[in-house]
């Protein structure tokens, strides 16, 4: 039996479609972004991956990736100290599903993300790198957002929370310019190393909790095995001392991305 063209054209593209979306991807963006509003030259700058298979994703600072395969493979990985401006994303695409994950003290946090991304999307088109893009606008976090996309990469996320335009985010920046997350290189077949599944499920008030907790005690001595620092000539250093600079560092850090959840440490 002869099949009509239309119905080629329909199963070639449904072919495709699984084929793309059975296969794992990894997109990388280099990150930039300012923790201190008193110090805006003060810029961190590092790579972050989104790992991408099947509707569900994992948006991850390089490190926290590295240290998740090192758990995968049962060795130790190190994680970022402190709550505020950890960027640890899970998103089930498909059931509209965001988690934020917080790790300390070695446990795992994980904070439901239920504030609604509303997309304004602009006519406005250019090419950015070799990706024709459409701009789009949207609130989230207490900061306003200009992204860009393009359905030449058929996924509907982004980098962070960000995610349900027609096509892969590949550029997004607040108009303060203080968070900024641009695509730079797509790989095909990485693995997301899902290890951080043993979770407790807290909401923003306990967020604010944690946050205190590591404000009072940065190194955990009370619970934990006595923590020895040293100058460069090997003299002890005062601990209360320590912990007044960790703490002074904490409130200079006064821009998280989530502004509206921004932790009053008094």
């Amino acid at each position: 039996m002869k099949i009509p063209h239309k119905l080629k054209f329909i199963l070639f593209f449904l072919l495709l479609s699984t084929s793309i979306f059975s296969q794992k991807f990894s997109f990388i963006y280099e990150a930039k972004y300012r923790t201190s509003k008193e110090k805006p030259e003060n810029i961190n700058t590092e790579n972050m991956i989104l790992d991408l298979e099947n509707n569900t994703s994992i948006f991850r600072d390089s490190m926290s990736r590295n240290a998740d395969s090192l758990k995968f493979i049962n060795k130790n990985g190190g994680y970022i100290m402190g709550v505020e401006n950890q960027f640890y994303i899970k998103k089930d695409i498909l059931n509209k599903k965001i988690e934020k994950i917080i790790t300390y003290l070695k446990a795992n946090y994980v904070l439901p993300i239920d504030e609604q991304l509303n997309w304004k999307i602009i006519p406005e088109q250019k090419t950015i790198g070799k990706y024709r893009s459409q701009k789009a606008e949207v609130s989230y976090g207490g900061r306003n957002w200009i992204a860009w996309f393009t359905t030449e990469l058929p996924f509907n996320d982004g980098p962070y929370i960000f995610n349900g335009l027609p096509g892969l985010i590949i550029s997004i920046e607040d108009t303060e310019h203080d968070y900024s997350f641009n695509l730079i290189q797509v790989k095909k077949g990485s693995n997301r190393f899902d290890v951080r599944t043993k979770t407790i499920k807290i909401d923003w008030t306990q967020y604010e909790q944690l946050g205190k907790s590591y404000y009072n005690d940065p190194w955990n001595t009370k619970t934990a095995k006595k923590v020895i620092f040293t100058d460069p000539q090997g003299n002890e250093k005062d601990m209360n001392e320590m912990i007044r600079e960790a703490q002074k560092s904490i409130l200079e850090e006064n821009n998280p991305l989530e502004l509206n959840h921004k932790i009053n440490y008094k």
